[in-house]
């Protein structure tokens, strides 16, 4: 019971670490989408609250999700809201594109319907803001300057969840 207890409270301050980090930072990244198109932080322009949704293909709450991501994504569109994916696992140890990875996130992607962007981390991501993101899914709101906006959120949400949390910040 007391190692159950030092290993929570350790979680807690890990989260809440991670969550005073990234929210001091703006995002600003160039990069390869899983199709091979270049990416750049300029996207954010294109709606006024984007969800950046860091997965990786051997998580099964991410891609549990990603029907719901999916289905928010189509549903908020009209409300220059937009979904970015980023598979954290597309890189190797030398942070070099993995083919095989980056197949299994292209037929994760077609069977979830998560039909948004989904990035390829560069090195400048993963050296940047992406170097303290310890679980996935993590998802990030910015704005269109690419400037975080609300908090870190750790795990996994249902489409009721995750449209509260996005009604609140377009508010």
């Amino acid at each position: 019971m007391k190692n159950l207890k030092k290993i929570l409270i350790s979680l807690f301050l890990l989260l809440l670490t991670a969550n005073s980090f990234l929210s001091a930072q703006d995002i600003k990244f160039s990069a390869k989408d899983i199709y091979n198109k270049n990416i750049t932080d300029e996207i954010f322009k294109d709606a006024d609250l984007t969800m950046i949704n860091i997965w990786g293909t051997f998580c099964g709450p991410c891609i549990a999700e990603m029907p719901d991501l999916g289905k928010l994504n189509k549903d908020y569109a009209g409300k220059k809201f937009q979904i970015v994916g980023i598979v954290i696992d597309a890189v190797t140890r030398k942070l070099t594109p993995s083919a095989k990875i980056i197949d299994s996130a292209k037929k994760i992607v077609d069977q979830t319907d998560a039909d948004y962007l989904h990035i390829v981390p560069s090195t400048e991501m993963m050296n940047g803001f992406l170097s303290d993101i310890t679980v996935v899914p993590t998802t990030i709101f910015v704005d269109k300057n690419g400037k975080i906006v609300g908090q870190v959120y750790a795990g996994s949400r249902s489409y009721s969840d995750w449209s509260k949390i996005i009604d609140n910040l377009l508010k």
